[in-house]
Order: C-alpha cells, then sequence, then structure tokens
C-alpha cells in the first residue's frame, strides 16, 4: 500500500497486515498500532478476534515495523492519518458493505482519536486503548519554544527515550520487545515530539465533535500514556454512548498485561453490542 501524492510521506510503501475468520466477518476492525512497535505485535489480539468473527486489518505505521520511513522521525504527523485513510479505503475494497470499528493503542489511541474528528462516519463504534492524549506533565513555555526550535533546525535529533519496562508487568513481554527486530528502540526525535505535542492539542480541541459509540480502556499504572488521557476523552467526545474503564494496577500494554484476557473480553463484549446485527 503506498501513501498518495499530497501527503506527508507521499510515495512511501506501508506494510498491511490481516486477520480473518474462518467464515464471512461480521464486521471489520481497522488497527492503529503505538509508537515504535509494529502491528505484528497484535497477532493474540487478532486471534482472539477472529474467533469472534471479526476481520482485523493493521498498517505498520510510516517510519514503523516494515514499512516505508525512518524510526524516531516523522516529517508531518499527517503521515500516521494519512495511511490509516488508505488502510480505509482497502478495507472498503475488499470487504463491501462490512460494518467497520476502529481500535488504537497508545500514539495508535492519539492517531485513531484525529482520524474519528474527521472520519468517525466511517464506523459504527470505536475502542481506544492507553490513547496518548494529554502529556504526564504539561509543557513548560521554554520546552514547547525548543521543541520548535529543535524541529525546526535539528529535526531527527533524539531528544526522549521510552523506558521499555513501562510496556508490561510480564517480564517475557518485555524481553521480546527489546528482542523484536522490527521495534524501534532509538530516542525520539525532535520534529517527532513536536509532531506528537500539536496532534495531542489538536485531539484535545477536536474531541467535542466525537459523537462515535467509544470505548476507552486504560492501565492507572500507565508510566508511558498518561491514564489522563481517557478521563480526558470521556468527558469531552459529544457521545451518548461512550465507557471507560480503569484497570487497577496494569501497565502500559494492557492486551499483554497478565490479565490480557479480561481485558479483551471487554473489548470484544463491546464490539460485539455495537455490530449491527445481519
Amino acid at each position: 500500500m503506498m501513501l498518495p501524492p499530497g501527503s506527508a510521506g507521499a510515495g512511501a510503501m506501508l506494510h498491511v497486515t490481516h486477520w480473518l475468520p474462518a467464515a464471512a466477518p461480521k464486521a471489520v476492525i481497522l488497527l492503529a498500532h503505538g509508537y515504535a512497535e509494529h502491528a505484528g505485535r497484535y497477532a493474540h489480539v487478532a486471534k482472539r478476534l477472529t474467533d469472534a468473527g471479526y476481520a482485523v486489518y493493521a498498517v505498520d505505521h510510516w517510519g514503523h515495523g516494515k514499512s516505508d520511513g525512518e524510526g524516531g522521525y516523522v516529517p508531518r504527523f499527517s503521515a500516521f492519518t494519512d495511511g490509516m485513510a488508505e488502510l480505509l479505503t482497502l478495507v472498503e475494497v475488499n470487504h463491501p458493505g462490512a460494518p467497520r470499528l476502529l481500535l488504537g493503542h497508545s500514539m495508535g489511541g492519539l492517531i485513531a482519536t484525529l482520524f474519528l474528528i474527521d472520519r468517525q462516519d466511517a464506523f459504527v463504534a470505536a475502542a481506544l486503548s492507553g490513547p496518548a492524549i494529554v502529556p504526564g506533565a504539561p509543557p513548560s513555555r521554554f520546552t514547547v519554544w525548543i521543541s520548535r526550535f529543535l524541529s525546526r533546525f535539528f529535526p531527527r535529533l533524539g531528544v526522549l527515550a521510552l523506558d521499555p519496562n513501562g510496556v508490561s508487568r510480564d517480564p517475557a513481554v518485555v524481553a521480546a520487545y527489546l528482542a523484536d527486530p522490527l521495534v524501534y528502540t532509538g530516542k525520539i526525535g525532535a520534529r517527532l515530539g513536536k509532531e506528537f505535542m500539536d496532534a495531542m492539542a489538536a485531539a484535545q480541541a477536536g474531541a467535542p465533535k466525537i459523537t462515535l459509540p467509544i470505548l476507552l480502556q486504560h492501565g492507572d499504572h500507565d508510566s508511558l500514556a498518561s491514564v489522563a488521557g481517557s478521563h480526558y476523552l470521556f468527558d469531552h467526545v459529544a457521545s451518548t454512548d461512550k465507557r471507560l474503564e480503569i484497570y487497577p494496577g496494569l501497565f502500559h500494554e494492557i492486551y499483554n498485561e497478565p490479565e490480557r484476557d479480561a481485558v479483551l473480553d471487554d473489548l470484544i463484549g463491546w464490539f460485539d453490542a455495537h455490530v449491527p446485527r445481519p
């Protein structure tokens, strides 16, 4: 799949992964993965979803996994949302008339939020896992200024490293994350950091435009994406059908925690309740 002319990453080839159920899918889920990872890390999530009758389509974002681009850098955040737009077109071609659902984790939750602001009519419901909507601490005016300066003059300069131990309480998950050659373990570049902050601000400002049924799931011990982001969305989206699930003690990747089965039960139950009956 290629990003079209006019997009931030025009001409870049994006890698698509899809999982299909044994019979015709009752709905198609578009999955937006998180920062530094790739769609392949969701195979176990897709297995639960396909067993429940759903098809799952995911794209490795620009600069992630098997897609073109540079790790830790992005020309503009729209390279990510443009990739989701192309994925939506692919799903519309492959599954015409099928109901569609949107699922995003972490940075993918931010991407999904921005996508919903413009394209929520394409979906019947959405679910966000640990969405990165609000910074852990409000940036100072100096931090904002220096981030914009570095973004302009030193866009690839590494400015922030994520702690992989915040991914999960399961040591095996952390070890697999660190050993995965498709996971980017370098620093976030200055341009991506600035684009990330701007995207958070846009998501906060646009949240009241969202009226779609939405599920928000977050671990209350998440050190990588503030749980305040899920609270913010729950308080500000205009959806009358919305649900906030905060899981005590869970870290960032709630679908990779020891309690993953119960968390995925909540997700599948939400989707089942919002897919139109044939």
